[in-house]
C-alpha cells in the first residue's frame, strides 16, 4: 500500500512489491495471481470499514431517502479516494468488477433502499443505472472528460433519483 502510494499503482511491478515486502516473487504470486488481485486485497480493509458504517446506518432504520443520498455520496467518495487501486482492479477484470462481491453489495444496498421508498416494478433497473454510474471507469470518464467534481457527480445522480426521493 505504501509503495503504491509513493510510486503510483501503474508504475509498481509485482517484482517491486515482492522486494518491498521482503519475499520472493513466487511467494507473492502464490497469494496474488496478479496486481489486480493484490489491489482487491488492499481495498478489502477500506471496504469492510465502509460496509460496517453502512450497516450501522441501515440498522438505525432512518428515512430511506436520506440514507440513499448519503450512500451514493459515500460510494462516489470511496471511488475517488481509492481510484488508482480500483482502476487497476477494473482494468484486468473488465465487466467482472461490477459482479465482484465487494462491489455488488453497493447495488444490493441501493436496491433495498429504493424498494423501501417506492413500489414500482422498475426499481431493480434503476438500481442498476445508479450502480453502473458509480463504477470507477464511469466516474473517471465524467471527471476527466467533462471536468465534473465528485460533488457534481453525486448531485447529478441525486437529481436523476429526485422523483423517487420525494
Amino acid at each position: 500500500s505504501r509503495l503504491f502510494a509513493q510510486e503510483g499503482v501503474d508504475a509498481v511491478t509485482m517484482s517491486a512489491v515482492a522486494k518491498a515486502a521482503g519475499v520472493g516473487k513466487g511467494t507473492l504470486y502464490r497469494h496474488f495471481s496478479d496486481k489486480a488481485e493484490l489491489c482487491h486485497a488492499l481495498l478489502d480493509e477500506a471496504m469492510r470499514g465502509f460496509q460496517e458504517e453502512t450497516f450501522a446506518r441501515l440498522r438505525q432504520n432512518d428515512d430511506p431517502s436520506r440514507t440513499l443520498r448519503w450512500f451514493v455520496g459515500q460510494v462516489a467518495h470511496y471511488v475517488t479516494v481509492h481510484n488508482a487501486l480500483l482502476v487497476e482492479a477494473a482494468a484486468s477484470g473488465g465487466g467482472e468488477m461490477l459482479r465482484h462481491p465487494a462491489h455488488s453489495w453497493w447495488r444490493q444496498t441501493i436496491l433495498a433502499l429504493l424498494q423501501r421508498m417506492c413500489n414500482r416494478h422498475d426499481v431493480s433497473y434503476l438500481a442498476d443505472v445508479i450502480y453502473v454510474m458509480l463504477d470507477v471507469r464511469v466516474v473517471n470518464y465524467q471527471r476527466e472528460t467533462h471536468g465534473y467534481t465528485v460533488d457534481d457527480i453525486v448531485e447529478g445522480m441525486l437529481g436523476v433519483l429526485e422523483p423517487f426521493l420525494s
